[in-house]
């Protein structure tokens, strides 16, 4: 019944939408388009980035009419209200559906899995796909972080019938704010302006370039915002997490997970228990696609690092509480990827530097070729899935080990953390660093 009534809402709530939009089009409405341009990156990490914006079109005055000065707040359009209000509700309500069908298989800190979600529909279908294929997934709590609303990504997420779900939205989009910070205010300084000239422009940012002398993309920004903001919403909000004490996964639009992700993690926090009590992060694999056989069941334990462990993360409340103690550094340090941010923490503010366990055959892959830093003419999810299945097909035989085994450790003496080699910039706006910071305050 309550999935009933929460379908119903959603179906309404997207009527308006639709219907708020049309009546902005027939008045002459026009959106915005912005190229996208490449913002370098030491990692091909973030996949969780975003591709082009798809902004709301709001009304605007032409641009010569007011000094940008003295310009006045720009009008909100309905269909952003509307989204908005959508958001705030969702948000509130946090309504977790299928949560009766599955109430007597899931067991008290189960296994919770948190899905970063921009606006690729097609990968997201795909990482949809792939959950449905694994051992156990009914004991999951499945939560979709998105920073766009779509018809067609809730279309992908209402498709997941094989255990709990829940969907949160990140309050500060770029879609719900087009035409003020922390989306694109017209009022801002270009990308490349020199100081100097942005000064005499006076553009609200002027002071506040990167490590590099540009000012702020507000769809690069975003990502980081939203990794930041998920990870508090989730532990501190999220009324189903209430004194949780498992393991929280997260996981991206563009990922793919193995049938045996499940089995492998409970018995790697198992082996964490036992063997390494201070491995702060479990993590399902790295980039490599290294083969299966004689490694399904091996394990490593090493310093982490962004470039290597930042997909397929799996921790606890205590690795979560120490993060969050080092908000300030995070928020204020000048990279706009999320994962190269961890990395500088792990040398400058955690109690020591991170130690990994990580599966030397991957439970976790990815599959986004296309995004803020794969650049393709046409994105082929389906070549990907074509792959991957492939992998899992040519493993089957030495998918769901038996026992797990640390091969590789950290030398006693002689190891330490990484700092980042390079800053990325993209993160100089005290803006960014205030509103990453307020999430704590939050309610």
């Amino acid at each position: 019944m309550r999935f009933r009534i929460y379908k119903r809402k959603v179906v309404i709530l997207t009527l308006v939408v639709i219907i708020c939009g049309f009546a902005f089009w027939s008045n002459g409405g026009r959106q915005k388009k912005e190229a996208e341009p490449m913002r370098r990156s030491s990692s091909s990490s973030s996949s969780s980035s975003l591709q082009a914006q798809t902004t709301i079109p709001v009304s605007r005055k032409p641009a010569n009419e007011t000094p940008p000065e003295k310009a006045a707040k720009p009008e909100v359009d309905n269909a952003t209200l509307v989204y908005r209000g959508i958001v705030f509700q969702l948000n509130f309500d946090q309504v977790v559906r299928n949560e009766e069908k599955f109430k007597a298989v899931r067991q008290k800190d189960d296994l919770v899995v948190v899905v970063q979600v921009h606006n690729r529909p097609e990968y997201l279908r795909l990482l949809v796909e792939s959950l449905r294929k694994v051992r156990g997934i009914e004991s999951v709590l499945l939560i979709f972080s998105h920073d766009y609303w779509s018809p067609e990504i809730n279309q992908a997420v209402a498709s997941v019938d094989f255990c709990s779900v829940l969907q949160i939205f990140f309050p500060f989009s770029i879609q719900l704010y087009p035409q003020e910070f922390p989306g694109n205010d017209p009022k801002d300084c270009p990308r490349d302006v020199p100081k100097s000239d942005a000064l005499k422009l006076g553009c609200i940012n002027a002071e506040y370039p990167d490590s590099f002398g540009h000012y702020r993309e507000a769809k690069f920004s975003q990502t980081k915002h939203h990794w930041w903001w998920k990870l508090h919403f989730v532990w501190d909000r999220v009324r189903a997490m209430k004194d949780h004490k498992g393991l929280v996964l997260l996981v991206e639009e563009d990922h793919y997970l193995a049938p045996d992700f499940y089995h492998v993690l409970k018995m790697m926090a198992s082996l964490k228990r036992e063997q390494c009590p201070d491995c702060n992060i479990l993590s399902l694999g790295s980039y490599g696609h290294i083969g299966y056989t004689s490694k399904a069941n091996r394990v490593e334990v090493k310093a982490w690092r962004s470039t290597e462990h930042n997909m397929g993360m799996a921790f606890s409340r205590e690795t979560y509480e120490q993060l969050i103690r080092c908000t300030d550094a995070f928020c204020a340090y000048d990279d706009y990827n999320w994962d190269w941010s961890l990395q500088h923490l792990t040398v400058s503010c955690l109690p020591t530097f991170w130690k990994v366990m990580v599966c030397e055959a991957p439970r976790v892959f990815h599959a986004g070729d296309c995004g803020m830093h794969h650049k393709k003419a046409a994105c082929m999810p389906s070549n990907q899935k074509t792959k991957i299945e492939n992998i899992m097909q040519s493993s089957g035989k030495q998918l769901f080990p038996k026992n797990l085994l640390i091969t590789k450790r950290l030398p006693a003496s002689g190891a330490g953390g990484v700092a980042p080699h390079v800053k990325n910039g993209g993160w100089g706006d005290v803006r960014d660093h205030e509103l990453c910071k307020s999430y704590l305050r939050l309610q």
